[in-house]
């Protein structure tokens, strides 16, 4: 999905910035700068929703530590529930809660995953998720801008339209494969909303270039 956004957002910037403008040292950098704001826009976005996350799951971990330390034989008797209504005989349950609240930190373990479903040590990496956010956008944002690097001069916009017509069908593919869907209904569909995407942001651009000029 960051390739996506990448890919979609810069494509649609540099073909509004070459409707209104032919110079394509200006569209470069605007590419660039694109790319750029994108990437750092989402890897904040997602570093701060993955921050956020974590200290939820870690304030809830915290609190049945303190109901852990309060209460034990509460917390037993919980845990002894559970696992009765999945099946175990209530004897047996309270045997096995018993013996694993007498280990802290394999009764908070066992708790945090069967009360709140979570996994003490997999709460996510919210620098991981900024860097995979950063690095994913720019691998979709950079496609558009190759032929403006490489200075195909006047077929540059054209190039640029070919790339980002493949990418979009490949990437709407590879998105099907999520979902269920056709590979090719999922690249054909992704295909025609970033081309009408493309296409309208040119125009606007085409109209606002004649405005200010």
């Amino acid at each position: 999905f960051g390739v996506n956004d990448g890919l979609v957002s810069n494509t649609c910037l540099i073909f509004g910035v070459a409707g209104a403008i032919a110079d394509a040292k200006i569209i470069l950098l605007t590419g660039i700068a694109g790319l750029l704001a994108g990437a750092f826009s989402m890897a904040a976005g997602e570093y701060i929703s993955m921050r956020s996350q974590r200290e939820l799951y870690e304030y809830q971990i915290g609190q049945e530590r303190e109901e852990l330390e309060r209460y034990p034989d509460e917390e037993a008797e919980e845990l002894a529930l559970i696992y009765n209504a999945r099946g175990l005989p209530m004897d047996e349950a309270r045997r096995i809660t018993k013996q694993m609240i007498a280990n802290p930190e394999q009764a908070l373990n066992t708790l945090a995953r069967e009360e709140l479903g979570l996994n003490p040590d997999e709460l996510g990496s919210p620098w991981g998720a900024a860097a995979s956010s950063f690095v994913s956008f720019c691998v979709g944002a950079i496609l558009p801008l190759i032929p403006f690097l490489m200075a195909l001069g006047d077929t540059a916009l054209f190039v640029t339209a070919y790339i980002s017509a493949g990418a979009l069908f490949v990437v709407g593919a590879v998105l099907s494969l999520f979902s269920g869907r056709n590979a090719f209904y999922g690249g054909g569909r992704m295909l025609l909303i970033g081309a009408a995407a493309g296409v309208a942001t040119y125009a606007i651009g085409s109209l606002l270039g004649v405005g200010i000029s």
